[in-house]
């Protein structure tokens, strides 16, 4: 039991610098950047929007957003979803590629 105890202790010990160097996640300026930071970051990293970027035009992050709402129970008010959506997909929304 000693030698479980140390071993969680030397874990804490050795991971504390690498949890503490980790970057706190910048999103791009603009309007609807505070619902996104407030609303989002309650649930789960910043990072998500980032990785979900090159995937999700606006019909993504509509569903993504009403998602997060209905199924994960996000307490998002219903005014806000709007300037969210539009938040993201202006600054993380699928790029179209020209044909």
């Amino acid at each position: 039991m000693k030698s479980l105890f140390f071993l969680l202790i030397l874990w804490i010990i050795l991971a504390a610098p690498v949890l503490a160097q980790e970057e706190k996640i910048k999103l791009k300026e603009g309007p609807g950047k505070k619902l996104v930071e407030a609303h989002c970051n309650i649930c789960h990293s910043l990072d998500y929007i980032l990785i979900n970027s090159p995937f999700l035009d606006k019909k993504g992050w509509e569903a993504s957003v009403n998602k997060m709402i209905q199924v994960m129970g996000a307490p998002i008010n219903k005014d806000d979803v709007p300037q969210i959506i539009e938040y993201l997909t202006t600054y993380y929304g699928k790029k179209e590629s020209s044909p």
